[in-house]
């Protein structure tokens, strides 16, 4: 700022050049105003959207979310800490956002879930959840926070942080597939759980700059499956996540077709393969 103030009050220089410095003053300072309402636009944005959801979902018994920076010494927990502020609210205000896309109410029969350790960590993947009883742990790569981090698109590495969270925080979440063994060993399993995580994470503003692709398989699960579930979402059925959620503990064995079939009925145009003929023939959809 003193600089500026002595481009402007500089003695003995003329009134043309006086009149220039303070347009460029001026010019800089609106630069600032503009580059600083910039950076809070996600957080406003954040704000807003939450409001009513907060109230929606009060009535719902919350777990007790607990944060733990195990490696505070690292860049990359610097770069968390200066874009999340308060962790234990941002996690809570996210684990909103994923129950309201897959579930209906607070009245819905939810996984109960007592605690959920959410930590940042010195390891060299990115994130992962661990535990399926009422005790989840999430961990965060601040090796990833460091490798994704942009200087100049803070909003991007927000944007990053929320929506491996929501990804994550699906998976405890959501209901897993019955009688179709598991994760490891089972397609259908694995697309469902990948394919839920990532359209959640779509839906909710927790990609930057991506879209559809062409190509992969309804089975490829993450973003090629979310995509899809996201376009059933828009143009077939607005509860499609929430009813597809729910087929995975109505339906025993648990299979892909079987669960398209029950939320859309047996006409064959309305198949998993005919829905994804045609959502590969509309990929500018999002």
């Amino acid at each position: 700022m003193t600089g500026i103030q002595n481009l402007i009050l500089l003695p003995r220089a003329s009134t043309k050049i006086k009149m220039n410095r303070i347009l460029l003053f001026v010019f800089l300072s609106f630069v600032f105003l503009f580059t600083a309402c910039k950076s809070e636009t996600v957080w406003e944005d954040e704000d807003k959207d939450i409001e009513k959801l907060e109230i929606k979902w009060k009535s719902y018994n919350f777990q007790d979310f607990q944060f733990v920076d195990l490696a505070p010494e690292t860049q990359g927990s610097k770069i968390y800490h200066g874009i999340i502020k308060n962790p234990s609210l941002f996690i809570r205000q996210n684990a909103i956002r994923v129950l309201e896309t897959l579930y209906y109410s607070p009245l819905d029969s939810i996984p109960e879930r007592e605690n959920i350790h959410y930590s940042l960590s010195n390891f060299s993947g990115i994130t992962e959840k661990t535990g399926e009883s009422k005790t989840i742990a999430i961990r965060l790569s601040t090796q990833w926070i460091e490798k994704t981090f942009s200087p100049n698109d803070s909003t991007a590495s927000f944007i990053e942080m929320k929506g491996l969270l929501l990804h994550q925080l699906t998976y405890a979440y959501l209901f897993n597939p019955v009688g179709c063994g598991t994760y490891l060993d089972n397609k259908d399993y694995r697309a469902y759980v990948e394919g839920l995580g990532d359209a959640v994470r779509i839906l909710n503003g927790g990609f930057h700059d991506s879209k559809p692709k062409e190509g992969g398989s309804y089975y490829s699960g993450y973003r090629t499956t979310g995509y899809f579930y996201c376009w059933l979402v828009k143009n077939k059925d607005s509860d499609f996540i929430k009813k597809l959620n729910k087929t995975a503990v109505n339906i025993n064995p648990w299979s892909t077709e079987k669960a398209f079939r029950q939320i859309f009925g047996p006409n064959e145009k309305f198949t998993v393969e005919n829905l994804w003929n045609e959502y590969q023939k509309d990929l500018n959809f999002f």
